[in-house]
């Protein structure tokens, strides 16, 4: 068995917390009464341990049966000391001084509930120095610091806007999507490939911003043009992807042309022939998933008549499962893929096709604890 040993007098740690105390004690003391001191002291006292009302008292400059006192004191439960101002005393509230302030307030930032619609702020920012502007000049005087307390008492905190209007919500929305639910589990489950489409928003390329931050150094930015006028660009790229749910990669095509339907059935054939036939060589059935509009809408007849060309071609069983309109976000390929498009070229312009292709791949991020795979690209 080891026991360990540590010499030391500790006379250096006891003259620094003396010391300290000594310059705690010469500017507090002075302030306080006889009863104050020896409480402070007998609070000291106990912090410290054994050997504290002896240290505190030399600090202190008092005698020892003080400090004792301060401690027995302490010890013994006696009332505290109280309030030095009476009750009721100090600066009144702004709101017991002035009774109608909280409903002036609340007419200004809820003009449609409460007061007139036509309110003063009904149309304008309603930040706190607008909103105590608008109360002085209703007789309520108060600042806006004091506007902001009022506020998040009253329950309020700065929000933006939030997208959940998804327009006329259908009967049959919930069974729709359950619906397809059970068609992607039925799929994956007989090991039958399920993919994601969806073309991405249009890019203009050349030296154009785009939205982001990456380190440089400070002071020198990626210089762009002022205005991103089409007329400058050196063409337009329209990325085209293709997710696979169950092994979690993604396919880009990107096109220079128009989002058609011929160019997403086309985007569809070269995913099958360079990836989907390897991955999945014994499957008989391929199911996609869509929203409802674009290219590969439920309307397109174009799109419904190349795809049954496709399928005959691979004779494969091609089911299309249409998101509901306004569920596009929905789709999984939003979240998997192009999110990580997003990340990938972000704060860096799109000066040439090549930039685009080479920056779809790049793939150095995580998302929800799994390798995100380089998405592969394709320029038709």
């Amino acid at each position: 068995m080891w026991v360990w040993v540590w010499y030391g007098s500790g006379v250096d740690a006891t003259g620094e917390i003396a010391a300290a105390l000594a310059a705690k004690f010469q500017v507090l003391l002075p302030h306080l009464d006889e009863r104050q001191r020896r409480l402070l002291l007998g609070a000291e006292a106990r912090s410290i341990g054994h050997g504290g009302i002896r240290l505190v008292a030399r600090a202190a400059g008092v005698r020892e049966g003080t400090v004792s006192a301060g401690v027995s004191e302490l010890d013994s439960g006696q009332a505290p000391l109280g309030r030095v101002r009476r009750s009721g005393g100090g600066r009144k509230k702004l709101t017991e001084l002035d009774a109608g302030l909280v409903a002036a307030l609340m007419a200004l930032v809820e003009p449609d509930m409460r007061g007139d619609p036509m309110s003063p702020l009904r149309w304008t920012t309603k930040s706190t120095r607008a909103l105590a502007v608008e109360l002085t000049r209703q007789g309520h005087r108060i600042s806006a610091p004091a506007v902001g307390d009022l506020l998040h008492r009253a329950g309020f905190s700065l929000q933006g806007n939030a997208k959940v209007l998804e327009g006329k919500q259908h009967p049959d929305r919930d069974a729709q999507f359950r619906y397809l639910n059970e068609q992607v589990k039925e799929h994956q489950g007989a090991g039958q490939p399920v993919v994601s489409m969806d073309s991405k928003k249009n890019e203009l390329v050349g030296q154009f911003r785009n939205g982001g931050r990456e380190w440089q150094r400070s002071g020198c930015p990626v210089e762009v043009d002022c205005h991103d006028f089409p007329g400058d660009a050196l063409g337009r790229a329209l990325p085209y992807g293709i997710y696979d749910l169950a092994a979690n990669t993604g396919w880009v095509n990107v096109g220079t042309d128009h989002d058609t339907a011929g160019f997403a059935v086309e985007s569809l054939r070269r995913w099958w022939n360079m990836v989907g036939r390897v991955v999945y060589p014994h499957t008989t059935r391929l199911l996609i998933t869509a929203d409802a509009g674009g290219s590969h809408g439920y309307r397109t007849r174009a799109w419904k008549t190349g795809l049954a060309a496709f399928a005959a071609q691979s004779g494969l069983d091609i089911t299309v499962c249409h998101f509901p309109p306004g569920t596009s976000k929905w789709n999984r390929i939003e979240h998997r893929l192009f999110s990580a498009i997003t990340l990938n070229w972000r704060g860096r312009p799109l000066t040439s096709y090549e930039v685009i292709v080479a920056s779809l791949g790049r793939g150095d991020h995580r998302r929800d604890h799994h390798q995100h795979r380089p998405a592969r690209a394709r320029r038709t």
